[in-house]
Parts: C-alpha cells; structure tokens; sequence
C-alpha cells in the first residue's frame, strides 16, 4: 500500500489528484469543528467532557460524523443521511419498475439515480436535523449532564429553523466534497470521508482505554488493543478478499470469416457479498426500541424491559439478537443485490456457460446454490466482527463504540483496499500508456 502512494507521488497528475484529496480531507474535518449558531459552545464542552463513556443511541452517527454530532458542528450529520438515502434507494430498485428500468439504461439512468439520491438525502438531512434540534433543546442528548437543558438558550422558533437549515446546507456541503473527491480527486469519495471520520475518532478512543487501563499505567491495555488491532486488520483483509470463482466458458462462434469467443472466464462471488450493509441495518434497528423508550413517557413493563435487555450491548438478549439480525440481513442483501435468473439470462444471451452445468435455469440454480453456500460464513464472520466491542466492554471496560469495533475496522479495512486499488490501476493505466497510442 505504502508504495502505491510513493509511486503515487511521483506521478505529477496522480500528484495533484493526491493533494487535493488531502485539501478537501483538511476542509472537512475543519467543518466538524465550527459549531452551528444557536448552540452554547461552553455547555456542550462541559457535557462531553462528564459525558459517561457509552454514548447510547447516538454513538453510531457520532461515529460516522467524526465525533461532530455530539459537537453539535455544522457537519454534525456527517456521510449518515447520504449512505441512508443511497441503500434506499438500492432497495427500492428492485422494488420499483422505474428505478429498475433506468438502472439498465447505463450511464444515463444512474445519473438519473443519483440526483433522486441527493434529493432525498436532503430531505433525510432536514428530518434528522429536527430530531438532532429537538433532542439538543429537550437535554435528552446528553442525559445526566447538569447543563444539558442549557445547550441551546434561545428556543424560539427562528433560532430552531436556523440550526435545521444550517446543519441540513453542511450535508449538502460534504455531499459536494465527496463527489469533488470522486470527480478530481483520487475516487470513491463518499468512501473516503466516511474513512476519514471513523479514522479520527481513533486517537481519542486509544488514549481513553489507556488512561483507564491499572496494568503498568494503562500500557499493558494500550498495546493488547493494538496487537488486538492488527490481528483484526488482517482477518478482515483476508475475508474481504477471500472470494469463489465459478468458472465461465464462452463458446467459440464464425461471423465471417473473424472468430469470436472460446474465452474462458470466472464469476467472483465474494464471501462477504453484502458488506458492511449488514452491520448498519441491525444496528439502526436496534436503535429503534431503545429509542422508542427514551421518549415514552411513563414507566410500563415494556419500557422497563427494552431498557433492561436491549440498551446495555454486554446483555445476553441484545447480543443474541444483534447476531441474529446480521445474518438475516446478510442473506437478504445478498437476495437482493444479486440476482442468479439474470446472470445466467446473460450468460446463456452471449453464449456463456459453465463446465458442467447446462445454460438457463440449471446455472441459475447452481449459482444460488453456491451463493447460499459462501454466505452462511460471511453472515458468521460479520456477526463475530460485530461483537468485537462487546468483548472489549467485558475485557476493557471500554465503551460500545470500541475503536476496533466491527462497523469502524469493517469500513477503514473495505476502503482502504478499494482506495489503494483505484489507485494502483491508475498507474497501471499511466504505465501501459505508449502502448495504446
């Protein structure tokens, strides 16, 4: 990886592309530092500072936003409305015949489908800018700071619309950096603030479990995380590229007197096909009691349980369930991102097949048959991954938003492999240059 970005370096465009990444990184992070007006910059620095370590219902969107949401900045939202709005909008399409017609219509149709996404990211960033508003005034995101009800001193109506359309223009804004990343960047924009944000919250989270740690001043801690670290770094790395290959034989046709096909190829089915796509849903639906209970008023049975069992990510119910919710949506991304009847459609359309399995609805079995097969180990190893914070809640006493935790070393692993190989097939392309001219 390192010599990827020397090589990088050296190549004077593939230079400019790096440098301006770094110059749209540095404004980004800047934004998580200005807070939004309205918002008393005092109390909310008094909050964090004798916050309790978990970070509750909020700790997910925190760590997507860099640490801003809880800073109440102007990118406070972070990449979460974008990322929401893009896997809606990948599940609607196998929903909706008109989103489905214009992802076949090629680069046409997805430009089409970004600009729905962008849309609906704004919407998405006013509703979640409301909420955010709304929990800052009522004390609740913060509960048990003494201030907390203080954080925003004038409540009145302007002041309230001036926050919401202020956080919502800072998602629009960090929209816009990403795609300037993708456009004259190095690519994979969106990707990379989001690597951005979950890379910076690392220093503090390290610091923090060595300054609780009692063995040899916390150092003992400190270095069992790091080798703890790398030793996931690396099973990560080697699941994510872990993949099966379905080997596809073209056969060789005449048109003429040129001969086309007798090619051999393959089909990579990864064994995590679905990513961390996964992780995000069970997470966010597990939100959605805990969430439901901290604003109903009251003190019923059902309450007291959702508070007892599904809050707390050490308790045997909440893991039980967080695994449980990984593997259903690991198969049922896999169902619906990958579609076996038209692979093998196209397949048999060019004159594919594969040795030893018939064209048509025999290689469409066959390939769900394997694709069932290698998601079984990829839905395990995600729900493993995911509890890593769980089990540093026990070992460590660290909080659920552990810096090695699954959803952080899932995303900093997939777009550091997907920015490293970007970049190695631009120098590939600058290397292999005089032989296409």
């Amino acid at each position: 990886m390192l010599t990827a970005f020397a090589r990088a370096f050296k190549t004077p465009d593939l230079r400019k592309k790096l440098l301006f990444t770094l110059g749209i990184i540095v404004i980004y992070r800047l934004g998580t530092h200005v807070p939004i007006p309205g918002v008393s910059y005092k109390n909310v620095q008094a909050c964090i500072d004798n916050q309790s370590q978990n970070q509750g219902l909020f700790g997910l969107v925190n760590m997507f936003s860099g640490g801003a949401l809880l800073q109440i900045t102007i990118f406070a939202l972070g990449i979460m409305p974008y990322i929401t709005a893009s896997i809606i909008l990948q599940l609607l399409t196998v929903v909706i015949p008109r989103l489905e017609a214009l992802k076949k219509e090629g680069q046409a149709g997805t430009a089409k489908i970004t600009q729905y996404t962008r849309y609906l990211t704004i919407a998405l960033a006013i509703l979640q800018g409301t909420g955010l508003v709304a929990t800052a005034r009522t004390g609740t995101l913060f509960q048990g700071c003494p201030v907390a009800s203080e954080i925003v001193p004038d409540q009145s109506i302007f002041v309230t619309i001036t926050m919401v359309i202020t956080m919502t223009a800072g998602t629009a804004c960090v929209m816009w950096l990403g795609e300037l990343i993708t456009d004259r960047g190095i690519g994979n924009g969106m990707s990379i603030l989001m690597f951005i944000s979950i890379a910076a919250t690392f220093p503090s989270a390290l610091w923090a479990i060595k300054e609780q740690g009692d063995l040899a001043d916390g150092w003992i801690e400190f270095g069992t995380v790091i080798a703890v670290g790398l030793f996931m770094v690396g099973l990560v790395v080697f699941v994510e590229q872990a993949q099966r290959r379905i080997p596809v034989q073209y056969a060789k046709r005449m048109i003429g007197r040129r001969s086309y096909g007798g090619t051999s190829t393959y089909i990579p089915l990864k064994v995590n096909q679905a990513g961390i796509i996964p992780v995000i849903f069970a997470s966010s639906l597990l939100y959605i009691p805990a969430l439901v209970a901290q604003f109903a008023g009251g003190n019923s049975g059902w309450k007291q349980w959702i508070e007892a069992n599904l809050t707390t990510g050490d308790h045997p119910i909440y893991i039980a369930t967080y695994f449980i919710l990984i593997v259903f949506f690991a198969f049922f991304y896999v169902a619906i991102s990958f579609n076996p009847e038209e692979v093998a459609d196209n397949m048999k359309k060019y004159g594919g097949f594969i040795p030893g399995i018939r064209a048509g609805r025999p290689t469409a079995e066959y390939l769900s048959y394997v694709l069932n097969r290698i998601t079984w180990p990829g839905s395990l190893y995600l729900g493993l991954i995911a509890l890593v914070p769980t089990m540093a809640l026990v070992g460590f006493g660290a909080n659920q938003n552990f810096p090695f935790g699954g959803t952080s070393i899932l995303i900093i692993v997939g777009v550091g492999l997907e920015t490293v190989k970007q970049i190695e097939s631009q120098l590939q392309q600058r290397n292999y240059e005089g032989f296409l001219r």
